[in-house]
């Protein structure tokens, strides 16, 4: 077998068959794995949401804990206010694109590439959030696995690369399984608590030798702001859905819209139990056990199977909660690059009609991220807020743009909903900026402008290459004179091969040779009576025994800067049968073909040999 042939059969057994193009309608998702795909990010934010209130708060002392309740009901009524405007934002742009597509269209291309970068970074923050927070709810089961929670990391990166790698409804199949089990397992342990606090069994709260120090600071205005701002981590995943409609199978407006209040409706219930029960049960957070774990032993007495059940749904869920930004950063790279704001080859589809190079850059940044982190969600997360809600806020007041350009039926309505989202959604985002920003929210302020320059500098590139490469008014320049060169060190079969291609070329076909040896140089001048094919040769004096500065100084002479004189140099290679064999041979023709590279009108071709094994 072959090294192609093995490297071949090796993708397929990982990513499975190629998919054929006119397949593409039948990889679309429905609603029940659209939920697991889309949502999963949504559903898994309320895992750690009211834990990061709880930890503000409880700096203020265990009495403050109590505003949980009237923040978490606020960030509920928040995330129904953005999601209902999502839903507009889906019917109104069904090619998806999300924020991106609706603020450059409404408030400009710098609002939109605002957008897109903030998205971008939202995505990949959303990969090291998750998996980290997937991680920690393991080690908080299984405490001896602290000391692996790097590793684990980056594995669970790599799984979910793969997946997506495998295409968009198998990844859904993959990952709808877990969706429901944590779905199923967190309501029915919501259920359970709420039956034990009607009846009034509620276990004395256990306080941990690790929990978070009470009573280190004052109740302040700001400190309520803080805790709202972390908490807000619950709205993350909401504008999914919204990006990914052509996701979706047909009606793709009608299921993503549904599908998108479906999991509003979930988060809300979820967020807002979790809330609840932990005031309830009076959870305090601590540095080695997440709130969800104590909540779980509170609820279901102890470490059980059912706790146990608990946790690895959680874990599950936690750790594909990335795959949402697996499916939109993808998605909206490709838009973007679309534009011509990112690199083109954001827009191919791999084997498995999935966005092969926006998932590898993903989980190359989200691991990256990760091992400067060390893993650890509660430095990751101060960095993940500012993004949402800058995409928040755009969208919205694009929107409102939108219904006023359009002026359909019921505009007023659609703009006043839209308009409200975009107020609130900013608020939020000047106070997690504020809130956040010293402690680290200030790279994401920083990197989002960085990015727009980034996507500015492509685009100009791409509209020079395009001006220069125009046919508009182009009159080809005449060609009069063709030279072909053949750098030879050696006579074999190679550079026989070489040289009856090149006399296929042109009529001025010269032979290169260094002379680096004298009685090599006799020796080759023997052959070359023999060999040659009665083709001009060359001798370049070296007494410095370089080879490439001679050749670059007769091809500097033979051209002149002539725009009329055309160059090929002709390269004999020999390709040997194993991968590894390449490392016993020198890379002389790789070295010309790089000094070549840049210099106008000059070809450089390969004539291989291929030798057998």
């Amino acid at each position: 077998m072959t090294n192609g042939s093995a490297l071949f059969s090796i993708k397929r057994l990982l990513l499975g068959r190629p998919i054929p193009s006119y397949a593409a309608l039948h990889e679309r998702l429905s609603k029940k794995t659209g939920l697991a795909v889309l949502s999963s990010d949504a559903l898994s934010s309320v895992a750690y949401a009211t834990e990061e209130i709880l930890r503000t708060l409880v700096l203020a002392g265990a009495s403050a804990i109590w505003l949980a309740t009237p923040i978490g009901a606020v960030i509920a009524g928040l995330l129904l206010v953005v999601a209902f405007s999502y839903r507009q934002t889906i019917f109104a742009y069904p090619s998806g694109g999300g924020a991106f597509i609706v603020a450059k269209e409404n408030l400009g291309a710098p609002a939109g590439l605002v957008a897109a970068a903030a998205l971008l970074i939202d995505y990949t923050l959303t990969v090291a959030v998750s998996v980290a927070a997937g991680t920690a709810a393991v080690t908080s089961a299984v405490p001896a696995l602290q000391a692996w929670r790097l590793p684990l990391t980056l594995l669970f990166v790599a799984l979910l690369a793969m997946g997506n790698l495998r295409g968009i409804r198998e990844s859904g199949r993959i990952f709808a399984v877990p969706t429901y089990f944590f779905l199923v397992s967190l309501m029915l342990m919501i259920a359970r608590g709420a039956w034990l606090a009607v009846r009034g069994e509620i276990p004395p709260p256990e306080v941990s030798d690790a929990a978070v120090a009470t009573g280190v600071t004052t109740l302040t205005p700001f400190l309520v702001l803080r805790a709202f701002a972390n908490g807000c981590t619950a709205m993350t995943g909401v504008e999914a859905v919204s990006n990914g409609v052509p996701a979706f199978e047909p009606p793709e407006s009608r299921n993503a819209a549904a599908t998108l209040l479906i999991m509003a409706g979930l988060c809300v219930t979820l967020f807002l139990g979790i809330t609840l029960l932990a005031r309830t049960f009076g959870i305090i957070p601590a540095h080695d056990e997440t709130v969800i774990s104590q909540l779980g032993r509170a609820v279901l007495g102890g470490r059980g199977l059912a706790y146990y059940l608990v946790q690895a749904a959680t874990m599950l869920i936690l750790v594909l909660a990335a795959n949402t930004a697996y499916s939109d950063f993808p998605r909206l790279s490709s838009v973007v690059a679309r534009e011509r704001f990112l690199p083109r080859q954001f827009m191919n589809q791999g084997d498995r009609l999935a966005f092969t190079n926006g998932i590898l850059v993903l989980s190359g940044l989200a691991a990256l991220l990760l091992a400067i982190f060390r893993g650890d969600t509660h430095k990751l997360i101060p960095l993940y807020m500012v993004g949402v809600f800058v995409s928040f806020t755009l969208s919205q007041a694009g929107m409102v743009v939108h219904w006023r350009k359009e002026r359909g039926r019921q505009w007023r309505l659609h703009a006043a909903v839209n308009g409200v989202g975009a107020v609130l959604t900013a608020v939020v985002m000047v106070v997690v900026a504020a809130t956040k920003f010293h402690e680290g929210a200030w790279i994401v302020v920083v990197l989002i402008p960085i990015l727009v320059l980034h996507f500015l500098a492509i685009r100009r590139h791409y509209a020079k290459v395009a001006q220069q490469l125009t046919l508009e008014g182009y009159v080809p320049p005449p060609r009069r004179h063709h030279i072909v060169i053949v750098p030879v060190g050696d006579l074999q079969r190679a550079v026989v091969e070489a040289l009856r291609y090149a006399k296929t070329l042109s009529t001025d076909v010269r032979a290169i040779y260094v002379d680096v040896d004298p009685w090599a140089t006799l020796d080759f001048h023997k052959k070359w009576e023999e060999w040659g094919q009665e083709i001009p040769l060359f001798v370049l004096s070296s007494p410095y025994r370089s080879l490439m500065e001679p050749l670059m100084g007769y091809i500097d002479e033979v051209t002149g800067g002539n725009e009329d004189t055309f160059l090929t140099v002709v390269l004999p290679e020999f390709v040997p049968a194993k991968w590894w064999h390449h490392l016993l041979h020198n890379q002389r023709a790789l070295l010309i073909k790089g000094a070549l590279l840049f210099r106008a009108n000059t070809v450089v071709t390969s004539v291989p040999f291929h030798l057998r094994g």
